[in-house]
């Protein structure tokens, strides 16, 4: 058996990006530790949730808590950086910010961790961070760098299939089904997920939906059970969110993308 551990920026991350793949490889026996860079203490909330004067970092930790032990963790950590903000913020600036740490102090925090747990895989995201946020650039930095320091063997890309997502997206507007501008927007930059030929690996993850869904709505600070995530039918659920994708760096593909991250 080996040890997955996925490096993520926010709590919530961790259940959209890789929570399927962490699910499956918990339920294959193989050991699953979490690591979060932040508390994402900058955190658009869900109204009723979280009750008067709470710290919302706490709050949000007890959150990812909750969410790893639906998908098999063993163990989650947080690094100890403050939420960064959206790009843009002022909050980028802020010096315990993520953003704003220094690439190899943080590195080496998650070396070290990689060292402890014998780490056999790591994932990170994509070099833009899927989405452009500052977190998620800085998990790659960091990510990337923790890996050389400790010698893990095998890193992955956790991103989105720009290509599959715009094609739901076009579908749903020819369906007449409403859309979020935002998310339409976001789609359509060149600076989301990545293109599916660049795509090495992609995980079915449609055996363990229950527990991904679950997962996140454990978050119940930032994902409503009014979301479009979790009011989405079952096939649809599983067209949106029954592939995780990733990159092996310097991996060449050839034919389909492989579906397993042990292999």
């Amino acid at each position: 058996m080996a040890t997955l551990v996925c490096f993520h920026a926010h709590p919530d991350d961790e259940a959209i990006a890789t929570g399927g793949t962490m699910a499956k490889a918990a339920a294959a026996g193989h050991r699953v530790v979490l690591v979060l860079a932040t508390r994402g203490e900058e955190g658009e909330q869900i109204p009723g949730v979280v009750p008067g004067g709470t710290d919302l970092g706490a709050w949000r930790e007890r959150e990812t808590r909750d969410s790893a032990a639906l998908l098999g963790c063993g163990r989650v950590v947080f690094l100890g950086y403050r939420d960064s903000g959206m790009a843009g913020a002022p909050e980028n600036e802020a010096p315990e910010s993520f953003w704003q740490a220094d690439v190899d102090e943080a590195a080496g925090r998650l070396a070290r961790l990689l060292g402890d747990e014998r780490a056999d895989v790591l994932t990170v995201y994509d070099s833009h961070g899927g989405y452009g946020h500052p977190d998620h650039v800085a998990v790659h930095r960091v990510g990337t760098r923790a890996a050389e320091l400790a010698g893990t063997p095998r890193v992955y890309w956790a991103t989105m299939n720009r290509d599959r997502i715009r094609e739901m997206v076009e579908a749903a507007e020819r369906a007449g089904t409403p859309i979020d501008a935002e998310r339409t927007e976001r789609a359509d930059s060149e600076e989301f997920g990545l293109p599916d030929a660049d795509i090495t690996h992609a995980v079915d993850v449609t055996g363990v939906l229950d527990l991904k869904r679950a997962a996140m709505a454990a978050h119940a600070s930032q994902i409503g059970a009014d979301s479009f995530f979790l009011n989405l039918g079952d096939e649809e659920f599983a067209a949106a969110f029954g592939t995780e994708w990733f990159v092996r760096p310097g991996h060449r593909r050839n034919g389909p993308q492989e579906p397993d991250l042990f292999a």
